[in-house]
């Protein structure tokens, strides 16, 4: 007997049904488990891999994944041990960043994305520290890089979102994620079924996630992949200002770009971001003024 999906799910494909028309997913196995990846756009367009923050899903990427299939072909992945419908291998968890790394390499892979074709990466705040990682360790196989308000990049935390996330992070739940979800996000507009997917979530078994330090100043400077990082200007993760300086000068000789998205919160992107900041994507992703 079948058993009736959960709330969660439920939840999950109401999201996925904002996707545009032509979507396809995957189970893509991989030596860490089975990534859940979600598809779009012409199957010879250059591929564009999109990570998600923690806590969130692929589903969130709809409307990057419309703005950038016309010409691109978009993979957009649950994290292994996130929420969402990749599932971990326990016999080979991902402890380290090296993993990731692994993990990655065997997901283009498996995506028939040839090393010596380089793939867009963008990511999202914990997404993005891994998007970038990954740009550092294996830069031959990323093209350009995407970092949408980047978290542990080049900046630490405010202090008053650390303060107000201990509660969610030493007991997790429905009901506190939704207090934090609307205290940093104020009075957004969100997608409600996006809403109620990042409040389900928070009850949805995860696995440690690999939290390792922001990347020394020697390895920024060595950046080779052209970046563009997008900022939430009412971000209250961080001082998204402070991030655009601090990147600048991490990263020399013009090969990043900044700006400040002024009406975007943390959490809502990258669900909130509008045709501007998507457009401003597809410039860079097709190298385009850069």
């Amino acid at each position: 007997m079948s058993r009736e999906p959960s709330a969660f799910h439920l939840a999950y494909d109401a999201v996925l049904a904002h996707w545009p028309q032509g979507t396809t997913t995957a189970a893509v196995p991989t030596p860490y488990g089975a990534t859940h990846v979600i598809s779009h756009g012409p199957a010879d367009g250059p591929p564009v891999l999109l990570l998600p923050g923690g806590g969130a899903t692929a589903t969130g990427w709809y409307g990057t994944a419309a703005a950038l299939g016309a010409t691109h072909r978009v993979h957009a992945v649950d994290l292994v041990g996130e929420p969402g419908r990749s599932l971990a291998d326990p016999g080979r968890p991902i402890r380290t960043a090296a993993d990731l790394t692994g993990w990655l390499d065997a997901l283009l892979d498996a995506l028939a994305i040839p090393a010596d074709r380089p793939v867009g990466l963008a990511g999202h705040s914990y997404g993005a520290w891994i998007a970038l990682q990954y740009a550092l360790a294996a830069p031959d196989r990323v093209g350009r890089l995407v970092l949408l308000d980047p978290t542990n990049c080049f900046t630490g935390f405010a202090p008053r979102f650390l303060l107000r996330a201990l509660p969610v992070l030493v007991r997790p739940g429905a009901a506190r994620t939704a207090a934090f979800l609307d205290w940093e996000t104020g009075d957004a507009a969100l997608d409600p079924d996006w809403h109620r997917l990042q409040v389900l979530a928070a009850d949805e078994p995860t696995v440690r996630p690999v939290n390792g330090p922001r990347p020394a100043p020697e390895r920024l400077a060595g950046l080779r992949p052209p970046t563009l990082v997008l900022l939430a200007g009412r971000s209250r993760t961080h001082d998204s200002y402070a991030v655009e300086r601090k990147a600048h000068a991490a990263v020399p000789g013009g090969r990043l770009e900044t700006e400040v998205l002024p009406d975007a919160t943390h959490f809502a992107l990258p669900v909130g971001a509008g045709p501007e900041a998507h457009a401003r994507m597809a410039r860079h992703l097709t190298g385009e003024g850069s």
